[in-house]
C-alpha cells in the first residue's frame, strides 16, 4: 500500500514561510488520482516521526537533497529507531517547486493575486 503525504497549507506557511498556490484539498485530490497511490494523508504536524505515529508507514521516501544533511541524518536516526527505512529519490532540479514559483511570479505581473488564487503552488 502506498500512502502519499500532502503537506497542508498551514504547514507550508509555518515550515517554509510560503503560501501555497494550489490549496491543500486540491493538491490532495490530484495526488489521490495518481494510479499508484492507495491513500492520501494530509500532514498537519511538522515532525515526520509524529506523522509516522499517525500513519504507521514502513518506508519514508525523500529527495536525495536531504541525504547527508543535518535534517536528513536526524530523520534517518529517528526512523531507524522505529524500524522505518528512509529511501532517497534523485532530486529533480527541473521540477523544483521553488523554480516553478519563481517562474510564475515573473509571469504574473500586476494580476498576481488573481492568478495565484486560480493557479495554486505545488
Amino acid at each position: 500500500m502506498l500512502i502519499a503525504g500532502v503537506v497542508s497549507d498551514e504547514m507550508l506557511r509555518a515550515v517554509k514561510g510560503i503560501d501555497p498556490v494550489i490549496p491543500t484539498l486540491e493538491r490532495a485530490e490530484i495526488v489521490r488520482h495518481v494510479r499508484f497511490v492507495d491513500r492520501v494523508h494530509v500532514e498537519t504536524v511538522p515532525d515526520k516521526i509524529d506523522v509516522w505515529r499517525e500513519v504507521g508507514f514502513t518506508h519514508f521516501f525523500k529527495g536525495d537533497d536531504w541525504r547527508g544533511t543535518e535534517k536528513g541524518d536526524r530523520l534517518e536516526r529517528e526512523f531507524a529507531a522505529v524500524g522505518v527505512e528512509v529511501v532517497y529519490f534523485p532530486y529533480t532540479v527541473h521540477t523544483s517547486s521553488t523554480a516553478l514559483r519563481r517562474a510564475l511570479e515573473s509571469l504574473s505581473g500586476p494580476e498576481r493575486g488573481e492568478f495565484a488564487t486560480v493557479a495554486g503552488h505545488r
